[in-house]
């Protein structure tokens, strides 16, 4: 089978493929024919041999999203069953409840190989079943992404009908909690350098798009647009450099979903303080979230945004294409 890994992770050109033997599945795993996977900003910076903790891997298989079908089975698998459609969980063995550190040390595509191979061996209770509407293509954008929106919306204090929910970006976890919230009743805001975009999010249900490069101090157009209140939660995608200005477009007592580390800079507690905000970090999720997310999905037939698909052959352009930032939603790679 082929296999893509970074021997260096000394940057995306780095990506090299090789033919390497098809694991056999041991007690209690599956055997995964992969058909597509998914790329993370986290990605770009695995590429780059930038580890979230201590060092990556050597020959790390990169990726951490991704489905396929179960194609071999290892004695005393009871969960799954052969031709199952099924995602892996980003994190292998947090399955519920609290995260504890032992979690992130089973992170795929970072801790532990990804997903961006032919053939990939999970513990059975390492992955979830698709909802049947989705394609793989689909399904390999949810993992990380759509678990982190999710999350952020629904496993602190939940969203409710009504409420009005700040997106910053385009990118994948933005786009699918503009689509979870909007499923739920929810308001939707989002932000954009490009009017472009704003229209695209306009389409796929938010009321309001504010351009930041025409507004660079855009939490004020949000309070605006909420009449001086302030949003209910806010997607944070940006980190240091724009959880100020986060924090102000938040009403008294709202929550703030800190994801993201694109924007560096440091933050002050005291707005933080003074507006009584519930600041959260969010790093994907749980099984238990995942299924319960999954079946929101398959209710409202949900269907996550791909902006582009590429070849598994062409998995270098994936990188570069989610690099250059021209995208509205998830960029996937389709393995078979």
């Amino acid at each position: 089978m082929k296999q893509y890994l970074f021997p260096q992770a000394a940057g995306i050109d780095t990506l090299e493929s090789r033919d390497v033997p098809t694991p056999e599945p041991g007690r209690g795993q599956i055997l995964v024919k992969m058909r597509a996977a998914s790329l993370n900003y986290r990605d770009l910076n695995v590429a780059a041999g930038r580890a979230a903790r201590g060092t990556l891997p050597p020959n790390l298989v990169p990726l951490s999203d991704g489905a396929g079908e179960v194609v071999g089975l290892g004695a005393d698998v009871t969960r799954v069953a052969l031709g199952d459609h099924v995602a892996g969980l980003f994190m292998q063995n947090w399955l519920g409840g609290d995260m504890e550190p032992y979690h992130v040390d089973s992170s795929r595509g970072g801790a532990i190989d990804g997903v961006l191979a032919e053939y990939v061996l999970f513990d059975q209770d390492g992955v979830v079943h698709l909802p049947e509407h989705l394609s793989f293509e689909a399904g390999a954008t949810l993992p990380c992404a759509a678990l982190t929106a999710w999350n952020a919306l629904y496993a602190g204090k939940p969203l409710r009908t009504g409420e009005t929910v700040l997106i910053l970006g385009t990118g994948g976890v933005a786009i699918f909690a503009l689509q979870f919230a909007h499923a739920a009743g929810a308001r939707v805001i989002g932000t954009s350098s490009s009017d472009d975009k704003l229209s695209r999010i306009k389409a796929l249900g938010a009321s309001d798009g504010v351009n930041y490069r025409q507004y660079p101090e855009w939490h004020e157009q949000v309070l605006t647009l909420t009449n001086g209140r302030g949003v209910d939660h806010v997607v944070e995608v940006g980190g240091a450099g724009t959880l100020a200005r986060s924090v102000e477009a938040a009403r008294i007592g709202g929550q703030v979903h800190l994801i993201g580390v694109l924007t560096g800079g440091e933050i002050n507690p005291t707005p933080i303080l003074r507006r009584n905000t519930v600041l959260r970090g969010i790093y994907v999720g749980s099984r238990q979230m995942f299924q319960a997310m999954n079946a929101a999905i398959a209710l409202h037939k949900i269907e996550p945004v791909i902006d582009g698909v590429f070849d598994f052959a062409d998995a270098k352009a994936a990188y570069y294409h989610l690099k250059g930032q021209t995208h509205v939603g998830k960029v996937v790679i389709r393995i078979a």
